[in-house]
């Protein structure tokens, strides 16, 4: 039994995370800025919380004391910012300087493993650090923190793609998608963006990480993910899904089409790689069985959480 700290554990992926690592039988504190209430994920509910703010330069290396391992899975993105306060502050204290400052503090308070979840931007397209600093300020977080590899420290970084998941906020958002394919909402009208990504279940994202903490190698970036989908087969696949669902009705059966408009659901700003560009891309077979996650699982988890949605009708 290892003890691991869950930094962003209140977040979709850390609650999945977290609870995949207790249920194994680790011993998980969650790291939090708040103080625990109800708008927590129920699977982190009542863990044992350490309460702080990874982007404190302040942040003394005793808090982290007493850790085998530290999961960090509380990196900002696109989607965690307004358009406005986007800016090279925001991403140094969110990205390039805050991750690998507390990495640095992890080294000092003797943590031997530091496994960081990133995204697969950089990795897959380093010529986009030139052009979009979210991208860059991701390339910078992974490369300096695993840069502190050495002295009983593994740093190493998990690139996944777009995450299928959702906690109980997240299912009010799918809920309205999911009205939305069954012909329950007036607005907006069947279809989907342009372009397309690489997909991936929090479910194999969690494996993974159990994956690098049991095994990954110290210094490594691992490229993960799934399924690769236009974003029309994407929303297909959720419109399959609740049309099969319990909650179904006149909406089973839609057909999704492609139109080159912006759509609500998934707005420019998130398309990183720009409306209409493709995102694809096959993992390395022998990394994939290093890190030990399940792949083929996205409609899975998309009928899940058809499944769960419904159940809160």
């Amino acid at each position: 039994m290892s003890r691991v700290l869950v930094v962003g554990a209140t977040g979709m992926i850390g609650s999945h995370v977290a609870a995949d690592l207790a249920a194994r039988g680790d011993d998980v504190t969650v790291m939090a800025r708040r103080d625990p209430s109800d708008r927590d994920p129920r699977a982190v509910q009542g863990m044992p919380r350490l309460q702080g703010d990874y982007t404190d330069p302040g942040t003394s290396p005793r808090m982290l004391e007493g850790f085998d391992a530290i999961v960090f899975a509380a990196g900002n993105d696109i989607r965690h910012v307004p358009a406005e306060q986007e800016d090279d502050a925001f991403w140094a204290r969110t990205q390039s300087v805050g991750v690998p400052q507390f990495a640095a503090q992890a080294k000092a308070a003797g943590v031997g493993c530091f496994v960081q979840v990133g995204s697969y931007y950089h990795h897959l397209h380093p010529e986009w650090t030139a052009r979009i600093p979210y991208v860059a300020a991701r390339r910078d977080a992974d490369e300096r923190t695993r840069a502190l590899s050495g002295d009983g420290f593994a740093a190493m970084t998990l690139n996944p793609p777009s995450i299928v998941g959702a906690d109980e906020r997240g299912m009010r958002r799918f809920a309205r998608m999911i009205a939305w394919t069954r012909g329950e909402l007036a607005d907006p009208e069947l279809f989907a963006p342009p372009g397309g990504t690489n997909y991936m279940s929090v479910r194999s994202l969690s494996q993974a990480v159990q994956g690098a903490l049991d095994g990954g190698e110290a210094g490594r970036a691992y490229l993960i993910g799934d399924r690769n989908l236009t974003y029309r087969e994407y929303f297909q696949l959720l419109a399959d899904a609740a049309g099969s669902g319990s909650g179904s009705g006149s909406g089973s059966g839609s057909v999704i089409e492609e139109r080159d408009q912006e759509h609500p659901f998934l707005p420019d700003r998130f398309i990183v790689q720009g409306r209409g560009a493709v995102i694809s891309y096959d993992t390395d077979p022998a990394e994939t069985a290093l890190l030990g996650y399940a792949q083929d699982d996205v409609e899975r988890s998309l009928v899940e959480i058809v499944t769960a949605v419904d159940d809160l009708r």
